[in-house]
């Protein structure tokens, strides 16, 4: 609170036994902290209860109304001789005369307390307790200088003081009740903790645990800072929002601390995501920047955990807490994760794109808790959200591209060694802090970083003709203005403020620091299926941070939300190679009739177009990529492990010779590489299912396929499959082939090539089964050749 000694608001108490907090309060005469002042009003509730039955009653008289016949209207027994301020210790030992008349009403000290002459003493020292809470709120009042807590604090008075007066246990009058969100902090850590750590053996995931409850007592105790603070740090943030959850933080969480005729909860019982993502950014850097202070102060064993585990602990949550796909948060969670199965199918292929970032196409809506908007920073609220955060999408919703009529394949790899290699790229003690950027990191990341922090945000706007313009709308649109002429010179400042300012345009604001800094503006036209990029820029002293990129990501989710999957734009030479790494191409997918009449021309210009793929969330596509290329460079790592046998070394360099194929390279083969296939793709599936039927069967009608047509019987190969992780065999293919799995030749040649190499890594050279593969091996390119399917 504003009084509060030594514990500023939004600030951590860290004690010298490591990250455990000291429970901040209300300052003013208790002292400098809720930890004494509760303690002082606890050691007073135990005196007073200890006291006779009539000081009880003169204590509860100054609450309790007048009871006397006749209207009395007096609300509180007030003594003739008022006790001397500060108050003497020695009062509590004078003589109670229930005959002393009240200095208001005159009626007697009895006649105020007659409803409590058959009160039990429990009842008493309950109702005793209230009054020293009524006592210690009114300090508070009148010592609190913020006028939101301190509205509160006078809120709370009354009703303490109410439910004196009716004998009534105090219960807040709220619309909404405890818990406000679902999933709760605590679950969101838990299920974070399963979702990344699962794989660990018991004593390190042990650590991890104590990490987790670390961080949720931190929480427990953690002192939000007021409304008006928050508006002066983050202008831009939702202020309604927050201030909603500051006041339930007070009434539900902090004032019980000191106040317990209150019932009070914990902080990450009852709140979710959204106010963990107000807090933790701060949180986060006031946390380790007080334990690095103090780290002389840690006890040994506390210093390792906090001060190297505890930063990269907090980094991986923070990527979960302000992604908008992050699985932990969906309320579902658990019973995904009952199998104990780490749920990171989406790594391996993308599967329909939940998408919790909503998009608002409220042209007015300006408030932060209505405003359209798109960046996961910021919990958006507008009335046109469909799907809350997490939430899967139902069976009614339509499926593109027949993603309802074909199983999602995850490839032979066992979902085990899936997990295994998670587990080492996601090792918090092996990665580094995600605040940093690799030289090779994607063009997007920085961008998305900083999305998350809350340094930047995106926002859907438009203006309108029926509805009355808002302020901030319109100084938005002007900045967008300002930054297309001046980003775009060629353009007539006139026309590109006639297209901004047009209701039929929206555009994609970039917002930073509350200003425009970049912008795409768009026309929908979902009778056709498509959308026109009419201009597209961000201002120059921001370029090379990645925004465009992100930008344009944005603006896919966005329309892939709304079911438009083309884009089309006309691109300057100066655009052509930005629009060409986004995806456009000169290929144009939309048909002539569809978009002729609706686009606009420019002259000098080139129509360019993109087609969108709903099952890719295109704002994580890079992290996506990356994570899949180190899945499978681990792999790559795992299988050279594997291969012991050690070949001599080339001799033919010796003797002049330049340069030799690859493929003549001794054991090149068996460490899985395959030469690359230059042939070409059949795109008709009809004709690739033909050829690919017609080659299997003459490799079947092989003299030598014998060894391969059925899968290997353990009776016949003892420990065959303990040896060989991924069989393989003709029966297998043919039912493959059967069920149109293989929708390209690779994926065909790779099972091909995976019978040959598993018969080679199993069998002797010398054996009768390894001299079938290599023959049936040259058998089968000899085949792919003639079929025109690879280079001759």
């Amino acid at each position: 609170m504003a009084d509060s000694a030594g514990i500023q608001q939004g600030s951590p108490a860290i004690g010298a036994a490591g990250l455990v907090p000291a429970a901040p309060g209300v300052g003013g005469t208790e002292g400098s902290g809720a930890a004494g002042g509760s303690a002082r009003i606890a050691a007073k509730k135990a005196q007073l209860h200890s006291s006779p039955r009539p000081k009880k009653l003169e204590k509860l008289g100054v609450y309790s109304s007048c009871k006397a016949e006749g209207p009395c209207k007096c609300n509180g027994w007030k003594s003739q001789n008022p006790p001397p301020t500060p108050p003497q210790t020695d009062q509590q030992t004078n003589t109670v005369n229930l005959q002393e008349p009240c200095r208001s009403c005159s009626h007697t000290l009895g006649d105020h307390v007659t409803h409590l002459e058959h009160v039990s003493e429990e009842e008493m020292n309950r109702l005793l307790g209230i009054v020293l809470d009524v006592e210690y709120l009114y300090t508070c009042v009148h010592k609190e200088e913020d006028a939101d807590t301190k509205q509160v604090y006078f809120s709370l008075f009354k009703l303490l003081r109410k439910s004196i007066l009716q004998m009534g246990k105090p219960m807040l009058e709220a619309q909404e009740t405890p818990p406000f969100e679902k999933p709760s902090i605590e679950q969101g850590v838990n299920n974070f903790v399963q979702y990344k750590f699962s794989h660990l053996p018991s004593k390190e995931r042990q650590t991890i645990m104590e990490l987790a409850k670390m961080f949720l007592n931190q929480i427990n105790y953690w002192q939000l800072e007021t409304p008006s603070q928050r508006r002066q740090r983050v202008p831009s943030d939702d202020a309604a929002g927050y201030k909603a959850n500051y006041t339930r933080w007070l009434c539900y969480c902090n004032a019980p601390q000191f106040c317990d005729s209150l019932p009070r909860y914990e902080t990450t019982q009852i709140f979710g995501r959204t106010l963990l993502r107000s807090v933790f950014t701060v949180m986060r850097k006031q946390l380790l920047e007080q334990a690095r202070q103090e780290k002389d102060k840690l006890p040994p064993e506390k210093r390792t955990l906090i001060l190297t585990h505890f930063p990269k602990f907090l980094s991986m949550l923070e990527e979960e807490v302000y992604s908008h796909s992050s699985p932990i948060w969906s309320q579902d969670f658990l019973v995904g994760a009952a199998g104990g199965q780490i749920p990171i199918h989406t790594v391996i292929s993308a599967p329909p794109v939940v998408r919790p970032i909503h998009y608002s196409t409220s042209p007015v809506s300006v408030d932060p808790s209505t405003c359209g908007s798109v960046s996961p920073a910021r919990k958006p609220t507008s009335a046109l959200e469909s799907n809350p955060v997490g939430e899967k999408r139902k069976a009614s919703e339509p499926l593109h591209h027949e993603e309802n009529k074909r199983p999602r394949i995850l490839g032979d790899i066992p979902m085990d060694l899936i997990n295994e290699v998670m587990a080492t790229i996601t090792d918090p003690v092996a990665i580094p802090e995600t605040s940093l950027l690799s030289a090779h990191s994607a063009r997007d990341e920085a961008a998305r970083l900083e999305e998350r922090r809350g340094v930047i945000e995106f926002h859907v706007i438009g203006n309108s003709l029926n509805q009355k313009p808002n302020k901030r709308i319109l100084m938005w649109l002007v900045g967008l203005q300002n930054v297309f002429s001046h980003q775009l010179p060629r353009m007539p400042k006139e026309y590109i403020t006639r297209l901004v300012f047009d209701p039929k345009h929206k555009t994609l604001s970039l917002i930073k620091d509350g200003r425009v800094i970049g912008g795409i503006c768009f026309r929908m036209f979902p009778s056709q299926g498509f959308t026109e990029i009419v201009f597209c820029a961000v201002t120059s002293n921001e370029q090379v941070k990645g925004y465009g990129t992100h930008l344009m990501n944005h603006l896919k989710e966005y329309h892939i939300k709304h079911e438009i999957l083309n884009f089309l734009t006309y691109a300057d030479e100066y655009a052509i190679g930005y629009f060409k790494k986004q995806g456009f191409s000169k290929d144009i997918k939309v048909p002539k009739a569809k978009y002729v009449g609706y686009i606009k021309d420019y002259e000098g210009a080139t129509l360019m177009g993109c087609e969108l793929n709903p099952s890719i969330p295109y704002t994580e596509f890079s992290v996506i990529i990356k994570k899949q290329k180190e899945i499978i460079k681990k792999l790559i790592e795992r299988k050279q492990a594997q291969i012991r046998k050690v070949y001599p070394g080339l001799s033919c360099f010796k003797d002049g010779v330049r340069q030799i194929p690859i493929e003549s390279i001794p054991g090149i083969r068996e460490t899985g590489w395959k030469p690359a296939g230059k042939g070409k793709e059949l795109k008709d599936p009809d004709q690739l299912y033909s050829t690919l039927k017609n080659i299997l069967q003459h490799v079947k009608s092989h003299q030598n396929a014998w060894p391969f047509m059925e899968p290997v019987k353990k009776t016949e190969a003892p420990g065959y499959y303990q040896v060989i992780r991924f069989p393989m065999d003709l029966k297998t293919m043919s039912e493959r082939l059967k069920s149109r799995y293989y929708t390209t030749r690779k994926l065909f040649m790779a099972d091909m090539q995976r019978i040959v190499t598993n018969c080679r890594e199993y069998n002797p050279p010398e054996s009768e089964y390894y001299k079938c593969a290599n023959i049936l091996e040259k058998f089968f390119y000899t085949k792919i050749k003639e079929a025109g399917l690879i280079e001759k």
